[in-house]
């Protein structure tokens, strides 16, 4: 119960976690987003945690030890969300158009980590460009950019 009120306190006051990431770090809310996403349909596989791991890392610019500790944190955030409003609209006021798109795109590159887009899975990355003001056409078109560089990388490895 003390746990829940300090939490409760610390969340308010957007200071920074044990971890050093602030409440309102627009990584964190990405990643939360990212994580629910791996998420929503089911099963969570090792591509989908590699790829998570990796487009955090290169995205944010992180080391190692930094890309685990908000993997850990936005974890933790996104196990106490009731929605994606609360990740939507930190990256809202945090980014800027460009930014913002550039979540999506993310969104996309875990989408596609396992081969094939699931209906859940467009839903959810469908209504938080719709939170995020990243109009449709764009969405669509960094869905195909993704895809289309996922099934040329799949052919390659084959």
């Amino acid at each position: 119960m003390l746990d829940v009120l300090r939490r409760f306190i610390t969340d308010l006051s957007g200071a920074p976690d044990e971890h050093g990431f602030a409440v309102d770090d627009h990584r964190v809310a990405a990643a939360a987003l990212l994580i629910h996403l791996i998420g929503v349909d089911g099963a969570v596989d090792d591509p989908e945690r590699v790829v998570l791991h990796d487009v955090l890392k290169a995205r944010f610019d992180l080391d190692e030890s930094a890309t685990a500790e908000l993997i850990a944190v936005a974890q933790s955030r996104e196990a106490d969300a009731i929605d994606l409003y609360g990740f939507t609209s930190v990256l809202k006021r945090s980014l800027d158009a460009e930014g913002r798109a550039g979540v999506i795109e993310m969104m996309w590159e875990i989408v596609f980590a396992d081969g094939a887009a699931d209906e859940l899975e467009d839903n959810v990355v469908w209504r938080a460009a719709e939170l995020l003001g990243v109009p449709a056409r764009e969405r669509v078109e960094l869905k195909r950019r993704i895809a289309a560089r996922t099934q040329s990388v799949g052919a390659a490895t084959r």
